[in-house]
């Protein structure tokens, strides 16, 4: 079992990746028209494709990522990639021109890849009955971030655009130190596998996971389906306010972090709890009926409280990613748990370069004067019916594994 030190330092990872990127939301506008030399309508068309570009090296390099922590250990490869993001950040810093930042922005998404082997590690030292408390211990970790990290850049970038780059680059520096002196190691020699190239990426890595189980490639799907629809929130959920409530920035900022702390306090805390009570297929069902109950809240609220209301029930969707993960890494042997993380954050990633169109557009065509039907609400409805279809996804997975630990005098049949 991992020291608590080797722990932090994990969740450490996933919520100075959270703060990076949240941190520099309130100063890439400015720094892009600066660096650029082009007005905000062009700079957010600019700040688009970079989050494309983002996603899109995530998607390349979580197989490779995972892969490599079969091979060499989850240590070196998570270490790797934080020095990689420490230094990514302080090159964003300096950024003499647009197209330094556009390097660094890639380098930022080929580094955050390491989620593949911060799972892979928690996988390692925990018991799959436990798998999806701690998953959701991770999670907790995107709430905080999603919450401290834009309130962080705005400060700092109050002072210096540059200056929450530099406080992203110190804070990963830091957990670098950290990591090297107190991480320990979690997948032992027998468990680690050869590295090869052919299998380094998403379609490759499924296929030959499939071979473990076929419920992988049913839960794959059904997290990749989750995360296209759990991206309307920072896709278009501030748009959404602003023409659905008339919200202010102000507004928009206290409801965000509402959503940031409601989500982790539901994954941080509840998860455990409802999990013993429910087990997973049912706490995926209880995920997916508050997300539907919060899109319809939000469709329908014309006041401040309901849509805090709605809010609130919709952070029991924090329930579902955990939940889905942890059925998922049972399905796999130890020797295959990077290249099955890195494989699902690859197909995950998918949802990052998919949705921000889907639901912006969602939003134009069904809101202003030019609205086929004047309904807000709609990119977050669309969003409850992808999410049920995820849920499906995940029921027939779930199933296929139930069959699959029966005894083979039953299956046989």
């Amino acid at each position: 079992m991992a020291n608590r030190a080797s722990i932090s330092f994990v969740f450490a990872i996933v919520l100075i990746d959270m703060l990076s990127f949240g941190i520099a939301m309130p100063v890439l506008p400015g720094l892009i028209m600066h660096l650029a030399h082009v007005p905000i309508t062009v700079a957010a068309e600019y700040a688009g494709w970079l989050g494309a570009g983002y996603a899109v090296t995530q998607f390349v390099f979580a197989p490779v990522i995972g892969n490599l922590s079969d091979r060499f250990g989850r240590r070196p490869v998570m270490l790797a990639s934080v020095l990689a993001m420490a230094l990514d950040y302080a090159l964003q810093a300096l950024a003499p021109t647009f197209s330094w930042l556009i390097l660094g922005r890639l380098v930022a998404g080929a580094a955050g890849a390491s989620y593949s082997a911060a799972y892979a590690y928690i996988a390692d030292v925990t018991p799959p009955e436990q798998r999806a408390a701690r998953f959701g211990f991770m999670g907790m970790a995107f709430g905080i971030g999603f919450v401290v990290g834009p309130a962080l850049g705005g400060i700092l970038g109050s002072f210096d655009q540059r200056l929450p780059f530099a406080a992203a680059a110190t804070l990963a520096l830091g957990n670098f130190l950290f990591g090297l002196m107190f991480l320990t190691e979690s997948l032992a020699p027998e468990n680690r596998r050869p590295f090869d190239w052919r299998r380094a990426n998403a379609l490759a890595s499924l296929q030959a996971l499939r071979r473990q189980s076929a419920t992988v490639l049913w839960f794959v799907a059904a997290l990749a389906t989750w995360q296209l629809a759990h991206i309307v929130y920072p896709a278009v959920w501030s748009y959404f306010a602003i023409a659905a409530y008339g919200y202010s920035a102000w507004d928009v900022g206290l409801a965000l972090a509402m959503v940031g702390i409601t989500s982790a306090v539901v994954q941080g805390f509840a998860l455990k709890q409802v999990l013993a009570r429910l087990g997973e297929r049912r706490t995926v069902m209880l995920g997916v009926a508050g997300m539907a109950a919060s899109a319809v809240i939000y469709t329908l609220a014309t006041r401040t409280w309901q849509v805090y209301l709605g809010i609130t029930i919709g952070a029991a969707q924090g329930l579902v990613q955990p939940s889905i993960a942890a059925l998922n890494s049972r399905a796999v042997d130890a020797r295959s748990q990077g290249e099955l993380q890195g494989a699902t954050q690859a197909i995950g990633s998918i949802a990052a370069i998919i949705g921000p169109p889907l639901y912006t557009q969602t939003l134009a065509r069904f809101s202003g004067p030019n609205a086929v039907v004047n309904l807000p609400g709609m990119p977050m409805l669309l969003a409850a019916s992808i999410g049920g279809l995820a849920m499906l996804l995940f029921m027939k997975g779930a199933s296929l594994l139930a069959k699959a630990a029966q005894p083979s005098s039953s299956t046989s049949q």
